[in-house]
């Protein structure tokens, strides 16, 4: 079968790819569609340390061919969207209503593929540039089969952290002021996130001023170019700031940029080593600095909800959605997402 390969120097489209059957509380998927995010392209540059060779791809939807042992929550047949939330469902934290935090959530690796007679890994207990994936049952999430795959596929990964940042992590209020600091996928998910949650002002930042356009359509009440502009507008600094980049010097703007009880939330990805620096003296007015792994989701909460959202004509998904590649076409849409021309390009099969 088919699947995108880092082998640790170069990403090729591969055909020589297979997958092992489901073991016992686990899923056989065949995906239909998996949007290309940059925590893909962060594995290729090494941003994100991953041993190799790798089938990347975290962010899929599709049909659920077969199921393992114990499986009784999907059946052949069942559109899912997958997130990559390996979480056991037995811990203290997912007991807690926390499966984030889940220490078997990451870090294990596992290697289902193999091309001849060497395993292959998978990245976030994923990856959906496969044509066909094993995962665990937690991660297969049942969606309606009136949404679209393309669209359906960026829940698992953009919609569940840009949206569920706002409202499971920074927990925005009516009437709170947020500003967004990057708007990719994840900051138009952010975008989106503060005005369900009925944000007063939205400010997007961002140095392409082509993006302006997409992003008032998403919920911003003010689009700037630069974070300097902020204070003309929030004159007292912002209730949240989230920081979308991964760039170290948009962090200390972020923390700059809050107000009395502000809180600056970081979403962007930088290097493994990266430091970032702060005034001390400016967070003792209940400032805070928070980092969000996953949007602190619940997946098989939070991805129907999505869905519904999005039914409702509340969420928006189809928007998020550039450009279609077919999967051969996998370096176009690596080049364009780098170069900032999609805000999400998508895989199909």
């Amino acid at each position: 079968m088919r699947g995108v390969v880092f082998d640790g120097k170069q990403v090729q489209v591969v055909d020589d790819l297979a997958v092992r059957e489901p073991g016992p509380g686990e899923v056989l998927v065949a995906i239909s569609a998996a949007g290309l995010c940059h925590s893909d392209l962060s594995v290729v540059d090494g941003t994100i340390p991953f041993p190799v060779p790798v089938v990347l791809g975290h962010e899929g939807a599709g049909v659920v061919q077969a199921v393992g042992a114990g499986v009784s929550h999907v059946v052949p047949g069942d559109h899912v969207a997958l997130s990559t939330l390996a979480n056991c469902g037995t811990c203290p934290e997912c007991d807690r209503g926390r499966p984030t935090m889940c220490r078997r959530a990451i870090g294990r690796p596992g290697r289902p593929f193999s091309r001849g007679d060497r395993p292959v890994h998978q990245f976030a207990c994923n990856s959906a540039f496969a044509e066909r994936t094993v995962v665990k049952a937690v991660q297969a999430v049942r969606i309606p089969k009136d949404i679209p795959f393309s669209s359906a596929a960026l829940i698992g990964c953009g919609v569940l952290t840009g949206v569920g940042a706002v409202l499971n992590r920074a927990r925005v209020d009516r009437g709170d002021t947020v500003v967004v600091i990057g708007t990719g996928g994840i900051g138009l998910n952010v975008l989106q996130g503060a005005r369900l949650a009925g944000a007063l002002r939205i400010v997007a930042v961002d140095a392409n001023p082509a993006k302006e356009a997409v992003a008032r359509q998403f919920g911003a009440t003010d689009f700037l170019t630069s974070a300097k502009g902020v204070r003309d507008l929030l004159p007292t600094g912002a209730d949240h700031v989230f920081e979308c980049v991964g760039r170290v010097e948009l962090i200390r703007q972020a923390v700059d940029l809050l107000d009395r009880h502000g809180q600056a939330v970081l979403l962007g990805v930088p290097r493994a080593s990266a430091e970032a620096s702060f005034v001390v003296s400016s967070m003792f007015l209940d400032k805070a600095i928070l980092g969000c792994r996953y949007g602190s989701s619940r997946p098989q909460r939070d991805i129907p909800l999505y869905a519904e959202l999005y039914r409702q004509g509340r969420l928006l998904l189809d928007e998020l959605v550039t450009e279609t590649y077919p999967v051969e076409d996998f370096e176009k849409a690596r080049a364009d997402a780098e170069a900032g021309r999609v805000a999400r390009g998508v895989l199909t099969f």
